[in-house]
């Protein structure tokens, strides 16, 4: 069995305001070509993420618009070279098709998708039924002062470790 491919986004799913581990948060900077940006993160979802990485239980790709700054993300969240969604410096109106067209583009390749991403995840609907249909896909939106939680990283690994089905989610 193949292993999900996880589209990653970073702000509001691992950078952000609260998060919702058990232990406080790290902080440091990421640059944007010459802008520096802070980030603060909960350690323990990271390692999660590059345990899950390594061990072949999904294959992370960021899908971000730090794809083309990607490296520093690595490199601060200690997590290793990750394939990218995309490479192109992008924002603004530029983000939400390129970000819908790895999630297709995913589910036509005939893996399976995982995509957290506070904003882009589509609410549900018909859009969220066509990525969702036939449980190929598992969309998590999670609250972007929270992120990723602990149960979210539960889920993710239990659809990665089951026969290709699972419910799509929300949040």
């Amino acid at each position: 069995m193949t292993a999900p491919v996880w589209l990653l986004d970073v702000d509001g799913v691992i950078n952000v305001k609260q998060p919702a581990w058990h232990a406080p948060p790290w902080t440091g900077k990421a640059y944007d070509a010459q802008l520096e940006y802070p980030m603060r993160w909960a350690p323990q979802l990271t390692t999660r993420i590059r345990q899950l990485h390594r061990a072949g239980v999904v294959e992370v790709r960021w899908c971000t618009t730090w794809c083309a700054y990607a490296d520093q993300l690595e490199r601060l969240f200690r997590l290793p070279v990750l394939d990218r969604a995309f490479t192109d410096d992008l924002d603004g109106d530029d983000v939400p098709p390129v970000k819908l067209a790895a999630a297709r583009a995913v589910l036509a390749e005939g893996r399976r998708l995982v995509w957290t991403d506070d904003a882009e995840v589509p609410e549900p609907g018909p859009l969220f039924d066509e990525l969702a249909a036939g449980g190929r896909a598992l969309l998590i939106r999670p609250d972007a002062r929270r992120g990723l939680t602990p149960a979210h990283l539960d889920t993710i690994e239990a659809f990665s470790a089951a026969p290709g089905r699972a419910p799509a989610r929300r949040g």
